[in-house]
C-alpha cells in the first residue's frame, strides 16, 4: 500500500511557507492505519526495547497500538504542565518556533531499553529533546521510528548515530 498517497498535505499551516502533512486521512482509513501500526510495529521489535516512548501528542496514536501489539508499556512525553506527579524537562527549537517537553522522573529506569515513537520527524527538535530526557533518567534508545519522514529538513542528521526507521519519506 502507498501510505504516502494517504497523507493528506496542507499548505502554509500552522504558518505561511509550512506544509503540514496531516495523518487524520491515515487514520481514518482502517487498512491504512492498520498497514501504518503493522510496518512501526516491525521497526520498534527490530530494535529490542524494554518500553516505548511516544511524544505529544500523535506520537500517542502510533505508539500505544504498537506497544499493544508488542506487551510492552508506554510512557509519555508531555507539553509543560500535563503530566500530575514529579517531571524532568528540556527545550527544544522546532521549524517554526521554540517549545519544550517533559517526562515523569520516574518514568524511565537506568538500564531501561526505550524505543522513540512518533508521527514525524522534520527538524529533529522534539525527538532530540526526548533522548536527552530519557539519557538524563539513565535510559538507553535503542531505536526511533517515524512514521514521516521530512528528509529535506535533514532532521536525522541532527539526531546523532541513533537507529532510525521511516516509514514514509517526503
Amino acid at each position: 500500500m502507498d501510505l504516502n498517497a494517504k497523507i493528506r498535505r496542507v499548505p502554509d499551516f500552522p504558518k505561511p511557507g509550512i506544509e503540514f502533512y496531516d495523518i487524520t486521512t491515515v487514520l481514518e482509513d482502517a487498512e491504512a492505519f492498520h498497514e501504518a501500526i503493522d510496518r512501526m510495529k516491525d521497526a520498534v521489535e527490530g530494535f529490542g526495547c524494554d518500553l516505548l516512548v511516544g511524544l505529544e501528542s500523535r506520537g500517542f496514536i502510533f505508539a500505544s497500538p504498537i506497544a499493544y501489539a508488542l506487551g510492552k508499556g508506554v510512557h509519555l512525553i508531555r507539553k509543560p504542565g500535563k503530566l500530575p506527579c514529579k517531571t524532568i524537562s528540556t527545550s527544544y527549537s522546532l521549524e517554526y518556533g521554540k517549545d519544550s517537553f517533559e517526562i515523569h522522573e520516574d518514568a524511565v529506569k537506568p538500564g531501561e531499553k526505550c524505543v522513540i515513537v512518533d508521527d514525524l520527524l522534520a527538524t529533529g527538535g522534539t525527538v532530540g529533546a526526548t533522548v536527552k530526557l530519557i539519557e538524563q533518567l539513565g535510559g538507553i534508545v535503542s531505536g526511533i521510528v517515524f512514521f514521516i519522514e521530512i528528509e529535506g529538513l535533514e532532521g536525522r542528521q541532527k539526531i546523532g548515530e541513533y537507529p532510525i526507521v521511516s516509514i514514509v519519506k517526503v
